[in-house]
């Protein structure tokens, strides 16, 4: 009788032994809290869509950073609902802007946190469209690219001037990286990394977060600037004009059905990576373990190590201060 010369199973047989061996790690350090900050004093609106998520007041968002610093999160991500929208987003560059107000109190309130600020125009928008609307005759109503650059800068200074440590470009404009690191740069602001959501697709996992983030357009959709599903070498171009335009780091969006481009990206380009483990990534991990239909935790862990192991440095996840908490227990798979 003959034997396999190597028994792959053979560190296979204890939780110690696959520990020993184990190719990557997840730790609190490699995670980020999306915040959904709104207007009032102690309000903590659930999201129906995603359990364990909330529209929340300024105050209620530096309890809730609060607490996640103390679980190991050491950075979160900020979208805002604004008390007045209009047709071109001005209250996202407003001086007393809602995001801004939070990144002072959060910078007050949780020093050493890492504040992410979004940059975009959906949650702003009259039209929940993710920038300045151009009416052409004869057609369709789009998006004017470089008009919405000049707001994008002007968002992002507003944004460095309240004290943000990254700033996230979110809107999938053309140019609009260069547009954003020239404007910093001249408003004293050189020092202040952008983080680019370099490829995102037009995705429809974004569901529950249009509900969140109140920012659902009143028509069409976002096909026009966001990423077509079916396109991995576009992602690569994509990625490869920020880093011209002077990206700091790189993010793709979502994560699990495109983790072929993440470890692509990752093989490409030796910029820090960053994932986003969208809402409607972590919607269907709630509702499965609702009904019983999978273990929440180790789907969970399972599914942010394979986006580690794809080659992300940082993972934004409603998952994130779930995550922690497990670590922190010793989780072993």
């Amino acid at each position: 009788m003959s034997f396999p010369a190597t028994r792959l199973r053979r560190f296979r047989q204890t939780p110690i032994l696959r520990r020993l061996v184990r190719e990557t790690r997840l730790s609190a350090d490699d995670l980020a809290l999306p915040l959904f900050v709104c207007p009032g004093e102690g309000v903590a609106r659930a999201v129906g869509s995603m359990p364990g998520v909330f529209q929340q007041s300024v105050d209620r968002v530096v309890e809730t950073a609060r607490e996640a610093f103390a679980e190991g999160i050491r950075a979160i991500l900020l979208f805002g609902l604004p008390e007045h929208k209009d047709e071109v987003g001005s209250a996202a560059w407003s001086a007393d802007g809602i995001v801004q107000r939070a990144v002072r109190a959060l910078a007050r309130e949780v020093p050493g946190l890492v504040k992410i600020v979004d940059v975009c125009f959906c949650e702003y928008t009259s039209h929940g469209h993710c920038g300045v609307l151009a009416a052409k005759p004869g057609e369709e109503t789009t998006v004017d690219n470089d008009a919405t650059l000049v707001n994008l800068a002007r968002q992002s200074v507003s944004l460095a001037e309240a004290g943000a440590d990254v700033i996230a470009p979110s809107d999938m404009m053309d140019g609009r990286v260069g547009a954003i690191r020239t404007a910093l740069d001249a408003a004293g602001f050189s020092a202040t990394p952008i983080l680019s959501y370099a490829v995102k697709f037009a995705s429809g996992f974004y569901g529950p977060f249009r509900e969140a983030a109140e920012s659902a357009p009143s028509f069409g959709d976002r096909r026009s600037y966001q990423m077509d599903p079916a396109n991995g070498r576009e992602a690569m171009r994509e990625a490869a004009l920020d880093v011209e335009e002077g990206a700091d780091m790189l993010m793709v969006k979502p994560a699990l059905p495109y983790l072929d481009i993440l470890a692509g990206l990752r093989r490409r380009f030796d910029l820090p990576l960053a994932a986003y483990h969208v809402s409607g990534e972590y919607a269907m991990l709630k509702a499965a373990a609702e009904r019983g239909w999978i273990d929440y935790d180790r789907v969970m862990m399972e599914s942010l190590v394979a986006i580690r192991r794809a080659g992300a440095d940082l993972i934004f996840t409603y998952c994130a201060r779930d995550a922690a908490r497990l670590l922190a227990e010793g989780w072993v798979e």
